[in-house]
């Protein structure tokens, strides 16, 4: 009995031995004073900085781009008296604050990169209300209010999150050109595989690891639902190209997005590493789809054509764009007031991207610039009554427009040697990639003075 205690007892340290975090956390109440009433404008320079700092990271881990980070850092510094200058990557950040007198650098890191949208819309509250608030406390009271906004983790269970991927997906097969067969497969497979990604997440796997059996899940889920339909209801075979729908829940949109937001504003360290960060989702998914694909004897063939009245074809895109963008929102921990906002955006400036290509001919890459300057637009209008971050509310309203369907159709051919059809799957999801993060831009250029200037 005491050799087996003596066993677990290992074993259990083995564990936590193999769980220890890459990066240390930081006691950042030991930069204060615990009995100090000095307020934080009268302290120290390391406790300043320690304010700054810790600010940007949580900004940082919410998946907010660098341009942001760094000016509230900024707005910060200033109303503390110091001065700060901010390097930001996607994990990482950089600063210095000097007083005058005395001067501060850290290098500060996140464990792992997310997107939580409540937690940036509270940091975003803190940062406006600083100077009238914050401002009058004690480093420790700041701290203790910043733990606080670091406790709101996910808004929502796994099973939740599962059904918010399920609702996006199935929107996502209607808005590619599939029927009720491929949405209900689709919306099933979907759940399954982002049920397990979140469980996944939770017990801190690796990155690869979460892609590889959270789009084996979906893929097989989607794979056995056609069989058992074909067996049991004599569903035809012709259905099977809705399993590429059934994993887009993996599209890493914001990355994406803020990607080419941080290029705009020449941060390129973090527009580069998010870039790459993108990428490397994408081609992990799309192999490992591909490979699954082959296993189960799967073709991403063309849907087959819906003959809907045009009217009817159109609120029923309304619709659709709606429950995806909702969906995306809820997985990116937006609250349900937030998610709808977003989704109202998404069904508006998705609905005249698809309409703009079927009745006008206009080229998918601009359709998407519009629809993503739509979305920006809207946004812009929508913050200044309910004060929601905009990347809150566009990213998800455009992730449904990004070409998940293009960049596997590419990889995939490039895997059966068909390059030919590679490429041009490959040039036409670049093309909208572009186009989506300019629209964005050029909506902020248009609506926010700070926006249009390097400083």
């Amino acid at each position: 009995m005491l050799q087996k205690r003596r066993r677990s007892f290992m074993a259990k340290n083995d564990y936590i031995e193999i769980m220890e975090k890459n990066h240390m956390e930081i006691p950042w109440h030991d930069y204060t004073e615990n009995d100090s009433e000095v307020l934080i404008q009268q302290a120290g320079l390391i406790e300043k900085a320690s304010v700054v700092g810790r600010v940007g990271l949580i900004m940082l881990s919410c998946g907010t781009g660098a341009w942001r980070v760094r000016t509230s850092m900024n707005r910060l510094s200033k109303e503390l008296g110091v001065t700060c200058t901010v390097d930001v990557g996607l994990m990482s950040i950089e600063f210095n604050c000097f007083d005058g007198k005395e001067c501060v650098s850290q290098s500060l890191s996140i464990a792992n990169t997310g997107v939580n949208t409540s937690k940036l819309y509270r940091m975003e509250q803190f940062v406006n209300s600083f100077p009238s608030q914050e401002a009058h406390l004690t480093g420790e009271e700041i701290h203790k209010r910043l733990d606080e906004i670091e406790q709101i983790h996910e808004l929502y269970s796994p099973v939740k999150l599962g059904l918010a991927a399920a609702l996006a997906c199935c929107g996502f097969t209607f808005l590619l050109g599939g029927g009720p067969v491929e949405m209900i497969f689709a919306f099933i497979a979907a759940g399954v595989g982002n049920l397990i990604r979140m469980k996944l997440i939770k017990h801190h796997y690796t990155l690869f690891l979460n892609i590889a059996v959270s789009i084996s899940a979906a893929c097989l889920t989607y794979a056995v639902c056609l069989y058992m339909a074909e067996l049991l209801l004599h569903v035809s075979a012709v259905h099977e190209a809705g399993y590429i729908c059934s994993m887009l829940f993996i599209i890493p949109g914001f990355p994406f997005i803020t990607s080419g937001i941080d290029l705009a504003k020449l941060d390129l360290r973090s527009g580069l590493e998010r870039l790459t960060y993108s990428i490397i989702i994408v081609l992990v998914a799309t192999m490992f789809a591909w490979i699954m694909a082959l296993l189960l004897k799967l073709q991403p063939q063309d849907f087959s054509s819906l003959s809907i009245d045009p009217v009817l074809h159109l609120l029923l895109r309304l619709i659709t764009s709606f429950c995806g963008v909702f969906g995306f929102s809820i997985m990116f921990n937006s609250s349900i007031p937030m998610a709808a906002t977003a989704a109202f955006i998404g069904a508006i400036a998705n609905t005249l991207r698809l309409e703009l290509v079927n009745f006008t001919a206009t080229p998918a890459a601009v359709a998407a610039f519009i629809g993503a300057l739509t979305a920006g637009l809207l946004a812009s209008v929508i913050k200044k009554w309910n004060g929601y971050p905009r990347i809150s509310l566009t990213v998800p309203s455009i992730v449904i427009m990004v070409p998940g369907l293009y960049l596997y159709r590419a990889i995939y051919n490039f895997g059966i040697m068909s390059l030919t059809e590679a490429v041009s799957w490959f040039a036409a999801a670049i093309m909208i990639i572009i186009a989506l993060p300019l629209g964005l831009i050029f909506a902020r250029i248009l609506t926010d003075r700070t926006f249009r200037y390097c400083t």
